[in-house]
């Protein structure tokens, strides 16, 4: 068999912009689709049909944002760290761009998380803010999104952004395991995780299907955020490049 004939595999092929764009442009309306339906049943089974928790009573419908919101969160910035690898391991063309155009939506999940958040400890806890181990470590996620966005801006070189930006994602994903398991580690006001755990989901499945689907939803609208923002990343360095060669030949032209 010869080994040449063989297609690489898909992420190599994808190093390729003209073959993301193809790719993109394919999966965008089908995922546009697919997440107005996500939302519809979510936020239907959210509001309409879930019952309100004996203890929290209608409060407990802010769950229905606050934690799909924290869970992409944390996806989010696990696929930037994987992104990260891609940069520094692979030399990947598209990763750094992937990582790029991720970084502005994970900080808005987490930032609607912490709002969230506040709104749904006030009447539980008493209080909007408490620098307990888990709140305090979603908000240093919070933080390390803003640096990365703003470190990309800092330097104007693509690639040296791209390897700097990617050592700083690796070193942060340190605190991923410590939002996980600081319910675990540490007292907090956090209850321990009910849904993703080795027993099984703790919540009723009235409240659990309709938090799976906003939880569905929200990663829906993340992929299809995350295909327009690369696209329209690869749009503008493409046109940068072409600026730069215009200038290159205007340059040398006025020299002759």
């Amino acid at each position: 068999m010869d080994v040449t004939s063989q297609k690489p595999a898909l992420w190599m092929r994808l190093a390729n912009p003209a073959t993301f764009n193809v790719l993109a442009n394919r999966l965008l309306a089908p995922l546009a689709v697919l997440t107005l339906v996500a939302f519809a049943y979510g936020l239907y089974g959210a509001f309409a049909t879930s019952p309100a928790d004996y203890q929290q009573g209608e409060t407990v419908r802010i769950m229905y944002i606050h934690v799909p919101s924290a869970w992409l969160a944390l996806f989010v910035y696990a696929g930037m760290a994987a992104s990260a690898l891609g940069t520094l391991v692979f030399r990947h063309p598209v990763a750094d761009v992937a990582q790029k155009a991720a970084a502005p939506l994970g900080a808005g999940f987490t930032l609607i998380c912490l709002i969230t958040g506040s709104f749904w400890g006030k009447p539980m806890w008493g209080t909007w803010w408490e620098w307990d181990a888990r709140l305090t470590s979603v908000l240093i996620l919070f933080l390390i999104y803003l640096g990365i966005i703003a470190l990309w801006r800092a330097i104007d070189e693509p690639q040296r952004a791209a390897r700097a930006v990617a050592i700083m994602t690796l070193v942060g994903a340190v605190n991923l395991p410590i939002i996980k398991f600081s319910v675990d580690w540490w007292y907090t006001l956090h209850q321990p995780a009910s849904v993703f755990r080795m027993g099984g989901p703790t919540i009723h499945k009235s409240m659990l299907t309709p938090l799976l689907w906003m939880g569905v939803a929200y990663l829906l609208l993340y992929l299809s955020l995350l295909l327009v923002r690369m696209k329209t990343e690869l749009m503008a360095r493409r046109i940068e490049r072409l600026q730069i060669l215009a200038a290159d030949r205007q340059s040398s032209g006025g020299g002759a």
